[in-house]
């Protein structure tokens, strides 16, 4: 039954899937805001870079022969952007890898946000642009039918497709955010796996948003609940996080995906030097889900791992001061 759930998996990956699970996910979406809405871009008013490794579903592996392969979902995302004031918004480049059984993608994305100042925060309006090379394996397929032609001999398949993403973000420091997005707007289809199925994007949408909550008599205690939501009007998935930050450098949450995981948050900002003109910050987030879903129950998979670094920093530019001549001091 594994063999036959894992081809299901790789072949329908890219048609339709359960909780909109066609784009990549991640526990910690709190601190991915770039990764789905262009919006986000320069918001920060400074350069931040984030980097997230998951491994979903730890010890999923099928056996072909004497060799266990690890087939369980792989993400990697990292991303850079940057408000750039001479253009009135932001810069956003985001580069991630999703490996899913014996399927590969690999995704690269550049965008720009108009951003103007809005009732005390930032309203952003961003674009991106990018491509995606979709990848399958299929000589590591282990057909249940020995003579199926479809999946004998040891063709790897491949196609790129160009797509586009749009975002709308305000956010007002200090104090909350929200945003919504659509990814893959083109529905752009690939040409791989022909004989099979060709798998064709599907349009997501998002819709993201969060607040600040100073616990009364408590300055040190901050809650921050919120709440991702994503969809291609086939399947809706909702995740409903809550983080209490302590002194504003140290937190911990939980985070809770109906019919799929609830999952642990900690982190840290072991770095802070801010100032009228300066901002450095540095974060280190993790985060453990256990499953709650068949998945969970039917393998042995012993839960998802996933680790964040995220660094924003500003360059300041020092103060010159100007001089003269005096002819009394020729």
């Amino acid at each position: 039954m594994r063999k036959v759930f894992l081809f299901l998996i790789v072949v329908f990956a890219g048609i339709s899937s359960s909780y909109a699970q066609q784009e990549a996910q991640f526990t910690q979406n709190m601190f991915n805001k770039i990764g789905v809405n262009p919006g986000f871009a320069g918001i920060n008013k400074a350069i931040c870079a984030t980097a997230i490794f998951r491994q979903q579903w730890m010890g999923f592996t099928e056996t072909v022969g004497d060799q266990e392969n690890n087939v369980a979902p792989q993400t990697m995302l990292f991303s850079l952007h940057s408000n750039v004031d001479p253009i009135h918004g932001g810069l956003g480049l985001v580069i991630y890898k999703d490996k899913l059984g014996y399927e590969d993608n690999i995704g690269v994305k550049f965008g720009y946000s108009f951003i103007q100042p809005l009732n005390g925060g930032y309203l952003g309006l961003g674009i991106m642009a990018g491509f995606l090379n979709k990848k399958i394996d299929f000589s590591q397929f282990n057909p249940i039918d020995a003579g199926d032609p479809l999946l004998n001999g040891s063709a790897t398949e491949s196609d790129m497709v160009f797509d586009l993403s749009f975002g709308a973000y305000y956010e007002k420091p200090g104090q909350y955010y929200a945003g919504i997005s659509s990814s893959q707007l083109m529905e752009s289809a690939s040409s791989y796996g022909v004989d099979l199925a060709s798998p064709q994007l599907k349009r997501h949408y998002y819709l993201m948003g969060g607040y600040q909550w100073q616990i009364p008599n408590n300055p040190e205690l901050e809650l921050r609940p919120n709440i991702f939501i994503k969809t291609d009007f086939a399947a809706t998935q909702y995740d409903i996080n809550a983080l209490m930050y302590y002194r504003s450098q140290f937190w911990g949450g939980i985070s809770y995906r109906p019919q799929d995981a609830v999952a642990v948050l900690i982190g840290a900002q072991p770095f802070l030097n801010s100032g009228n003109k300066s901002l450095e910050k540095l974060m280190i987030g993790y985060s453990y889900d256990v499953t709650t879903s068949a998945m969970g129950s039917n393998s042995r998979s012993s839960g998802s791992h996933e680790i964040m670094l995220h660094y924003c920093f500003n360059i300041v530019i020092p103060d010159i001061p100007s001089s003269y001549r005096n002819v009394r001091f020729l």
